[in-house]
């Protein structure tokens, strides 16, 4: 049996992981400098590091602090992705399966902040706003 570290054991870092490996083929389908395929190569990353330095400190906010930088940076990953779908980069099927495996690890990582910090703010069901033409306002000194 291998050895691990406390980090390695959090259902959310393992999925966090998945979500790396799932992230990593679809970055080097993309060609040319993109700049939401750099920052989902680096918010990716930031879900996995952050995790794993904040499950190793000590004081509880200082682990809240780390645990919601990797909340906002797997944020990030979904906001990447519909940028990557809008920009016809990457189709919306492969973008829908990504944010799955990240649903899943804001849940999880809102449950530890819950559980170190006293509340999670809900972020994982927001209502989805409607962003139509019609909401302009057209001429707003009349």
């Amino acid at each position: 049996m291998s050895s691990q570290f406390d980090h390695e054991k959090l259902r959310a870092y393992q999925q966090a992981l998945e979500f790396v490996g799932f992230v990593g083929p679809v970055l080097d389908g993309l060609a040319g400098k993109i700049a939401a395929k750099d920052q989902l190569d680096r918010a990716s990353t930031s879900v996995v590091l952050n995790l794993a330095e904040g499950n190793g400190k000590r004081s509880h906010p200082d682990r809240c602090r780390f645990f919601d930088i990797a909340r906002g940076s797997a944020v990030e990953c979904a906001a990447c992705l519909d940028v990557l779908v809008v920009r016809g980069r990457i189709e919306a099927a492969t973008a829908d399966e990504g944010k799955t495996m990240l649903l899943g690890v804001v849940s999880m990582l809102a449950g530890l902040i819950a559980r170190f910090g006293g509340r999670a703010e809900n972020v994982v069901n927001e209502e989805q706003a409607d962003y139509g033409v019609e909401d302009l306002v057209e001429n707003e000194n009349d």
